[in-house]
């Protein structure tokens, strides 16, 4: 098992890239997919995708992110990428419905974010499950879904 405590750069660092980019022609270049909820930890272990396993132990003060470099010598690098994150576009039919939406996200601890007057909110799971915690909202027309 490989064990990191740092993380070297981003891939897209001008330093970095260019030795990325001889890697990536050999085939040298493995990756880990995290998450987005996994990108904010700073304690874990993962394995590659040419099956490599790795724990990965980060002081509190250093995020992981996409395109974060854990490795990088002559023979092979490590990259972390963070897999796509769904969201549930949720939109509150009045000031009133939208307080008390946000409280129940809250309740909740979902990881939400706003764009307008829609509560985009994380799924780090099934929708369904997310869905049904807001059923009551949904049914009597306090909430309506919208294109995330």
């Amino acid at each position: 098992m490989l064990k990191f405590d740092t993380i070297l750069g981003l891939a897209g660092d001008p330093a970095l890239h260019e030795r990325l980019h001889g890697l990536e022609h050999r085939g040298a270049v493995e990756t880990i997919v995290l998450e987005p909820r996994d990108m904010a930890r700073h304690r874990l272990r993962a394995t590659t995708d040419k099956g490599t396993d790795c724990a990965i132990a980060l002081a509190r003060d250093t995020m992981l992110e996409d395109g974060a470099v854990l490795l990088l010598d002559e023979a092979r690098a490590i990259v972390v990428r963070s897999a796509v994150q769904r969201w549930l576009a949720l939109v509150p039919r009045d000031a009133a419905a939208a307080l008390e939406l946000g409280y129940h996200a809250g309740n909740l601890h979902w990881r939400v974010h706003f764009e307008g007057a829609r509560l985009m909110v994380a799924l780090e799971g099934p929708e369904a499950a997310y869905l049904e915690r807001v059923a009551a909202f949904l049914e009597d027309g306090r909430v309506r879904r919208a294109d995330g």
